[in-house]
Parts: structure tokens; sequence; C-alpha cells
């Protein structure tokens, strides 16, 4: 299946028709009787939709998602839609307006056909399946997990039930489901998409200056079309205006790249160390410059329990179990968290991207609460740092297991310098 970037060119071109491409894919979402991606659709909405993309002149400018079908996340507002978070007692709240997000999307050109399936208010980085509209399958091994809580949408993509995705990513749930179900999955800058139409139902939306973890961004086929998503979705809100920063470098050879491929606290199996270690194999010979190790004074194991710490204050802010922290200790996290970032920026100075795992493991079976001899969380260490500092990270598929699993790569990028990060998964890719 083609890319949203690909398809939009065909559309654009008139090779195909956006009916046509959303025909079909509506069908391949109705035949599906094993992923469970794709949870609700509007058809006559989207159908409707495709008309009016093609009946526009071939002289008149559009945008660079011209007709193309997508999916979002169970946890954007889609007007005419219902947004559950997969909790039944949201089951028949249908938002009344679209997300910012899902604004910017149509005015790119993209048709929002459906919504993609969720964890249980988003509640599990490495299952999605809720009582609403149950279980999501890998469709790499129907019995493995797509990871969460983005899993629909990771799962969608790779099934063919998407073009494009769009989800949230707190604890790594772009991030892990894009991996075990190989595909690409961007956790922005945090704050560089706008989060209005992103909140639990039935509650107003309140913009905070209080530090916010949880972001959203683009799942995709290929990492152009991150690039095109972000720079279709992101900005502050009007009336101001924002342009995507250029990548540092266009070739190659031309990177500085930071790389670690194991730690104890979170030691990667054989499958992904080996995919690993292909691949910065394949990044040497290309001529980059590989800067092994981690940055200068950052304790990774460190910075992973202080993620842990903001992780509980990101709940207690939005209405969770309070912290028990007292002022000096609210202060004094705060403070970790900025001098962490402050590290990371310095690094940044000097190496262009940081590349390390994803997850340790590959999609494992459902229902698991320990992998390979680990503790289930342990699915957090790799992904906690850029969490942590707020960076740009990006998953990309390295390659599969002997039996067919997918395997992926985690690329931090720096502060509000998200297309670097982009760009060098793309060149990487080939």
């Amino acid at each position: 299946m083609m890319t949203a970037g690909e398809i939009a060119e065909q559309i654009r071109t008139g090779q195909v028709t956006s009916r046509e491409v959303t025909e079909q894919l509506l069908a391949r979402i109705v035949d599906d009787k094993t992923i469970n991606a794709v949870v609700e659709i509007l058809p006559d909405y989207a159908l409707a939709e495709a008309d009016a993309a093609d009946a526009v002149a071939p002289s008149q400018p559009v945008g660079p998602l011209h007709g193309v079908p997508m999916t979002v996340k169970d946890c954007l507002n889609v007007a005419g839609m219902h947004t559950t978070w997969g909790n039944p007692a949201f089951a028949e709240y249908v938002a009344d307006a679209d997300a910012t997000v899902v604004q910017r999307l149509q005015q790119a050109g993209a048709i929002i056909v459906g919504k993609s399936n969720v964890h249980t208010m988003l509640a599990d980085f490495g299952q999605t399946v809720n009582e609403i509209y149950g279980r999501t399958n890998n469709p790499a091994d129907l019995s493995r997990t797509p990871g969460g809580s983005s899993g629909g949408g990771a799962a969608a993509l790779a099934a063919d039930l998407t073009y494009l995705e769009y989800g949230s990513d707190l604890v790594g749930s772009i991030r892990l489901p894009a991996a075990y179900c190989g595909v690409y999955g961007l956790k922005p800058t945090n704050g560089l998409v706008p989060q209005r139409g992103f909140q639990v139902p039935g509650t107003p939306y309140l913009p905070s200056e209080l530090p916010n973890l949880s972001t959203i961004g683009p799942l995709a086929r290929s990492a152009a079309d991150l690039r095109i998503a972000l720079r279709a979705t992101a900005g502050p809100e009007a009336p101001y205006s924002w342009s995507l920063t250029p990548p540092r470098h266009r070739r190659l050879e031309d990177f500085r790249v930071g790389v670690v491929t194991d730690h104890p606290a979170a030691p990667v199996s054989s499958e992904v160390g080996d995919a690993m270690a292909e691949m910065i194999d394949r990044l040497a010979r290309s001529g980059a410059k590989i800067v092994e190790g981690w940055p200068d004074e950052v304790d990774p194991g460190e910075q992973a329990e202080e993620f842990g710490q903001q992780v509980g204050l990101f709940f207690a802010l939005h209405g969770g179990e309070p912290t028990g922290m007292t002022v000096d200790d609210l202060l004094a996290t705060e403070r970790a968290r900025m001098v962490a970032r402050a590290k990371w920026q310095r690094y940044f100075e000097d190496v262009d991207v940081f590349l390390c795992p994803t997850s340790f493991t590959v999609a494992f079976p459902h229902g698991s609460t320990s992998i390979d001899g680990q503790r289930y969380d342990t699915q957090v260490f790799w992904i906690s740092h850029a969490s942590l500092i707020g960076h740009p990270a990006l998953n990309m598929p390295i390659g599969r297991t002997k039996g067919g699993l997918p395997v992926g790569a985690q690329v931090i990028g720096p502060w509000h310098e998200d297309d670097t990060a982009v760009t060098f998964a793309e060149l990487l890719a080939g």
C-alpha cells in the first residue's frame, strides 16, 4: 500500500480518484475480521468529501493531503463521531466540534473516515483493549499486541486499513505501537501541536502552562508522511503563524549521530540487538559520524526514574490521585526535569540526532504481565528520556525478526528541530 504522500500525488495528477481510494479503504475496513483496528467509520460523509475533492478543478491549488482518507485515535474529537477513550461511561458521547488537529488535517485536504481503537482511558502503553470495542491484534501476529495506547492506529497502518493516523503519546503511546507494528510514529516537541479537542469527554479544554508531558502526533508508513502531517498540524493556534524548522542536514553522511544500543536497566533482546547492530553498520558505511555513549552527565537510570515521578505528577494535575508531594518536592522534581533538558540541549550542540532502541523487545503475546523475564514497565525505559525532556522522538522500522515481527529504533532530535529527526530517518531508510 502506498504512503499518504504518494496517494495524494496520484489523486492530484488524475491517476486515481479520491472516491476510488476511499471506497477501497472503506471496503478493507468493513472486511477486516481479524485486526479490529478501526472501530468507527462514517462512509457517507467520507464518500461525499471524496467526491468534493475530485470536483476540484486541476488549476486550483490543493493541500498536501488532498483527497487522502485517514483515521484518528479515539481520543481526538471529530464532529459527528463518538469519542469514547475506550471507556463504557463515554460510549454514547458524540463530539459536536472537531479537534484543532482534525481541522488542520481537513484543511490540508485529508478525509477523516474513521476512528482507531485505544486502550481504556489510554492507560496502557503496551496493549490496546477496552470493553466497548474489544482487543486490537498485531497484523504481524494476531496472538500478539500492537502496543498501546495508539495500538489501533499503528495496526491500521500496518494492515492497510488507513493511509495516515494521528495519535497521542505520554508514555510512548505513539512510539511503542509504531515499533511493535513496523510503522513510523512521531512524538513531536512538547507543545508543538495544539491539544484543543484532546480531552476527556464532557470536560472543558483548559490551556495550561504547567508541565504537560502528553503530546499528539502522526503515525505513518514513511518518514516523509510524518513531515507532511506535522507541517499541516503543528504551530500555535491563530492568530499566530509557524513554520517547520529546516533539517540540519540533507545528506546522511553529514549527520553526527549519537548511538546507544543497550543498558542494564532494559537489556535488549537478541532480536532487537541484532537489528540495531545491522542498522549501525549501515550508518557507518554511509559516512555519517557516529558518537557512542550517552550525553555527558546524563544518568539514564536516574532520568528514567525522574520521568516516572513526572508521570505521577501529570495524572495528579489532570484529576488523578494526589501525589503527596510537598511544594519543595514539586520544585525539586521540576528543577530535575529542566536540568535534564539543559544537559541534552548542550549535547545537541555537537550531535544532530540520538539513536537508540524504541523498546527492549518486539511485540509480545496479548495479556502479558512480564516480558522475557523482565517487568512489564521495562518498556518505558527507552522512551522515557525524550518524554522527560520534551524533545522530538520518532520510531522508525529497521527490520524484522526471523518470525516476521517488526523491530523499531528511536531517533531523538534537538528541541524544536523535529524535521532533523524526520529527515535523518528518511535518509537512513533509503
